[in-house]
């Protein structure tokens, strides 16, 4: 049996907090923000339409590209590939993330 992987994430959403720009010790760039992703349908009450929230990180020059053209309600559309982590915080308790890794950015429609 051949092994298959296969991992890419194409979201369309906006921006709910301005990127910021950081650089590592070695000096690459990087900022981490999140998406917020409407669903296709409406509340029960039909007045709202509810998110998910997902969390992304964009490297080197997609970073800076982020960082310098998009802000807090920009529609952002990104295709990467999903990535988890898992660390122990200072409490020594087992901590989970799971994130969108960005390989490409572009502007969405305003339509989002």
């Amino acid at each position: 049996m051949a092994n298959f992987n296969f991992n890419k994430v194409i979201i369309g959403g906006r921006i709910t907090a301005d990127p910021e720009l950081k650089n590592t010790p070695s000096g690459i760039s990087v900022t981490s923000f999140t998406i917020a992703v409407n669903r296709g349908y409406k509340s029960k009450n039909g007045e709202e339409t509810p998110a998910d929230f997902i969390n992304v990180t964009a490297w080197r020059q997609t970073a800076e590209f982020i960082s310098r053209y998009f802000k807090k309600g920009s529609s952002l559309c990104v295709t990467g590939s999903i990535q988890t982590r898992t660390w122990n915080d200072n409490t020594g308790a087992k901590r989970y993330a799971t994130e969108v890794v960005v390989d490409e950015a572009n502007y969405a429609a305003d339509e989002l």
